[in-house]
């Protein structure tokens, strides 16, 4: 059994585009059979996050690699839960 693939997603709250990366993440992953541990951080709390992602949200990062930004495309990411796998 291999670890789980890490992703980040940055973004704010409330977040309709947010929302739907988890959700393609998590749909992704279990079509793919990967497992994944996603962890999500509100930009709002740290000023140094509002500065660095500002309105570019949701930003997701693979493994510890920035990917995508304000949309998840399916096939880069079943891509990158492969390579990260």
């Amino acid at each position: 059994m291999t670890d789980p693939v890490p992703i980040t997603v940055y973004r704010r709250q409330p977040c309709e585009l947010c929302e739907e990366a988890i959700e393609t993440i998590e749909s992704v992953a279990s079509a793919a059979e990967i497992t994944v541990e996603i962890e999500t951080v509100d930009v709002d709390g740290d000023p140094d996050l509002r500065e660095r992602y500002g309105d570019r949200v949701p930003v997701v990062a693979v493994d510890g690699l920035e990917r995508f930004e304000l949309f998840v495309d399916e096939t880069e990411l079943a891509g990158a839960l492969r390579d990260a796998s």
